[in-house]
């Protein structure tokens, strides 16, 4: 069992950053690939990124060069840098741990957070 608490939303300007955390808890974090997702006002859930547990990483094509996901599996923490921020941007932001391989597909995630919202004001 894990579970996932989001933090670093916020309200910012366009170009501007953030970087979100992901505390888990439950002791075999680092076994898990994590993976960030959002869901803008009105639209459905999407992939973000995403990191396995030895740190190989994978990205939206929308957030590439932008954005970068980390982990800490002795903190028990995920992180995602969210630089050069688009009014796009804006949405719930959503931590997920997969017991698997990571995904950019929303079913392999057992478990999720409550979200954290960021909005980027134009």
């Amino acid at each position: 069992q894990v579970q996932l608490v989001e933090s670093g939303g916020g309200l910012v300007q366009a170009g501007g950053s953030l970087r979100l955390s992901c505390a888990a808890s439950g002791r075999t974090f680092s076994s898990y690939a994590m993976g960030w997702f959002r869901q803008a006002p009105g639209k459905e859930r999407e992939f973000v990124a995403a990191i396995t547990w030895s740190g190989r990483t994978y990205y939206a094509d929308s957030v590439k060069g932008r954005f970068t996901i980390s982990r800490d599996n002795a903190r028990n923490t995920v992180y995602l840098q969210m630089n050069s921020l688009k009014p796009e941007a804006t949405g719930v932001y959503y931590c997920a741990a997969s017991p698997g391989g990571p995904s950019s597909q929303s079913s392999p995630y057992g478990y999720w957070g409550q979200g954290t919202r960021v909005t980027v004001s134009s």
